[in-house]
């Protein structure tokens, strides 16, 4: 049955929006004519997705989009209309760059439009959110839904910064590592290149092999770091476009350790998008049509899509995700013990839970194993370094005795 977007007056008042099904615009407008509302527009909806318009796109700063969100909710629970909200909100934003498009959003309502359709004119926010108010204002509990994703943005930045914090000591060490190992090669190794040039002895292996080394990288340390960095802004741009990110993918599901830990991780991040959806009252296919454009990857983007296809047809959705090969079994199995209990949003947020649990504890594993292996590389590396640049001085010692 067809949708349609209506904008009325309450009986105190108050203008209101919501989303309805009608055999026609006409039956629209009657129904809520015989409530007593006086209804300002009704115009028709193509469904709770929402396709992507050409234009510029913006970057959202998401924790300062939170505390948005969060005096938003805290003065629509007050009882102002939305337009007042925005209102308030867009004349008191600090965010230099979120106020003008949230007062672009306020003229946008005040001209008509429904509080979904301004948002998702922007192309900067995500499409959980736009899809959430959309089945906030068909359901007509818009305050109860922007909750449950408040509460899925906060554990999915946690979750994030968790981890990102974990890395932040290895990436430290890694590039002390390559700092030293730079000096050495480049600085150091020349030097005594030099000191043993005017003795005309004959040097060690090792101590030929280190000079040759340290001699090449000195004369083309320049042309290096040119090519690194073009080969680095190459490297980023390609991974930029689908074909980058779908091969970089790939290169993360089939490394060891680390690809497994990758996985779990997306699969936690999709259980909650789902979870959010379904708890918000989106249908399972229009749930994961939407999520599929929140995840980031190209590989579980497909999967999702092949498995929205499944469902479409009538599959189970722990059936659809099973058939595409990527999902581990215990979160499969999961699913299906949540759908064949009717509790699929709460399983839902259980697998991801599960998983998050998972994902740190391995991260906090594989690190206790980098951080030694990176100090026993650095210790090797300037012991084979000390070692041979001091043998022949040891060798010259003997033969002069």
């Amino acid at each position: 049955m067809p949708q349609y977007a209506l904008k009325y007056a309450d009986a105190r008042g108050e203008i209101r929006q919501e989303v309805v099904e009608a055999a026609s615009e006409q039956e629209a407008r009657d129904r809520l004519a015989q409530q007593g509302y006086l209804v300002y527009s009704v115009r028709p909806r193509l469904g709770l997705g929402l396709a992507p318009a050409a234009g510029r796109r913006r970057k959202l700063d998401l924790e300062k989009f939170l505390i948005f969100n969060q005096q938003f909710i805290t003065l629509f629970r007050a009882g102002l209309p939305i337009l007042k909200c925005l209102d308030l909100l867009a004349d008191r934003l600090t965010d230099s760059k979120l106020s003008p498009v949230i007062a672009e959003i306020r003229d946008d309502v005040r001209k008509g439009s429904l509080l979904s359709e301004a948002f998702g004119r922007q192309q900067m926010f995500p499409p959980i959110y736009v899809t959430s108010i959309m089945a906030g204002e068909r359901s007509g509990a818009l305050g109860e839904v922007l909750e449950r994703y408040l509460a899925y943005q906060r554990l999915a930045l946690a979750v994030r910064k968790k981890i990102l914090l974990s890395l932040i000591y290895p990436s430290v060490l890694v590039l002390l590592v390559i700092g030293l190992v730079v000096f050495l090669v480049t600085f150091v190794v020349p030097r005594f290149a030099e000191l043993y040039a005017t003795t005309n002895a004959e040097l060690p292996a090792p101590t030929r092999l280190l000079i040759s080394v340290g001699l090449a990288a000195n004369q083309f340390i320049v042309a290096g770091a040119v090519a690194l960095l073009l080969l680095i802004l190459g490297g980023r741009y390609y991974l930029r476009t689908d074909a980058g990110r779908a091969v970089a993918d790939r290169i993360k599901v089939r490394t060891p350790l680390l690809g497994e830990i990758w996985l779990k991780y997306q699969v936690a991040q999709l259980g909650r998008l789902l979870a959010t959806l379904l708890s918000g009252g989106i249908p399972l296919v229009q749930g994961m049509e939407t999520a599929s454009q929140s995840v980031s990857s190209p590989l579980l983007r497909a999967a999702l899509a092949d498995a929205q296809r499944r469902v479409k047809e009538g599959q189970s959705l722990s059936g659809a995700l099973a058939s595409t090969g990527l999902f581990p079994p215990l979160a499969i199995d999961m699913i299906e013990v949540g759908e064949s209990t009717g509790a699929l949003p709460q399983m839902l947020n259980s697998v991801a839970e599960f998983y998050e649990d998972d994902v740190n504890t391995r991260m906090q594993a594989a690190l206790s194993l980098i951080e030694p292996a990176i100090m026993i590389f650095m210790g090797l590396f300037v012991a084979f370094v000390l070692v041979s640049l001091y043998l022949p001085i040891f060798s010259l010692a003997d033969a002069m005795k």
